[in-house]
């Protein structure tokens, strides 16, 4: 399967971080969910985590509000915190919920310390840099999950138990949340940077999308090892 198209900005950001990248899209986890056997508990173990991390993610895209130049982008930070909140986070809570476990306990749930260091990285750098700085940070899992979502669901030959997971990103929905925040990282780095190819700028945050990149697989690995 070709990359998906979710902006220029993003593919540079993914060739540079190729090795990461593949590591992340290809990990033993994500290929588990894909011909389900990945065992069950380390599905709820990785989905407990996943839902402290999106609160996290949330209060990030919302400090990328603040962060906003225009309208535009203000619009697409708010419209993805409504996304997480309101969307993303309710398979969390329906899965777990059949498994036993309520919403608050998920809210409550101590965070494993890949978890802690995934969230606090992706805050300071929205604290310490500007709102690209942040989107570098941001864009690993958004246009990942898109990315993983869709390959799944185009190369999966046989049902598995984690469908509905699979289903959610590879949804046009998910699908066009990716493509919007692509196409506004597009627009904010000609704002702010100009040619980001060119520009002084371009190894540190790269440096930024790549070390955001590689505490993803960390948190992959910490699915396989539930507690």
């Amino acid at each position: 399967m070709m990359a998906p198209d979710y902006g220029r900005t993003f593919g540079l950001w993914r060739s540079g971080a190729a090795e990461e990248w593949t590591d992340y899209t290809r990990h033993a986890f994500v290929e588990g969910l894909c011909d389900g056997t990945l065992p069950r508990a380390a599905f709820l173990h990785y989905l407990v985590q996943d839902y402290v991390f999106l609160v996290h993610f949330a209060r990030a895209w919302s400090l990328a509000v603040i962060k906003s130049e225009t309208l535009e982008e203000m619009r697409v930070c708010a419209g993805t915190v409504d996304a997480l909140v309101n969307h993303e986070m309710s398979l969390h809570v329906q899965t777990c919920a059949a498994a036993g476990i309520d919403e608050q306990t998920l809210f409550s749930a101590p965070e494993a310390v890949e978890n802690l260091a995934y969230t606090r990285y992706v805050m300071d750098a929205g604290m310490q840099g500007d709102f690209i700085d942040l989107m570098a940070a941001l864009a690993p899992c958004v246009m990942g999950y898109g990315e993983i979502g869709l390959r799944l669901a185009q190369s999966r030959t046989h049902d598995t138990p984690y469908g509905d997971w699979i289903g959610t990103y590879a949804a046009a929905d998910y699908q066009q949340v990716c493509t919007t925040v692509g196409a506004m990282i597009d627009t904010a780095v000609d704002r702010r940077i100009g040619d980001l190819a060119t520009s002084p700028r371009r190894q540190a945050i790269q440096d930024r999308f790549t070390k955001a990149t590689a505490l993803e697989v960390g948190f992959w690995q910490m699915g396989l090892t539930p507690q």
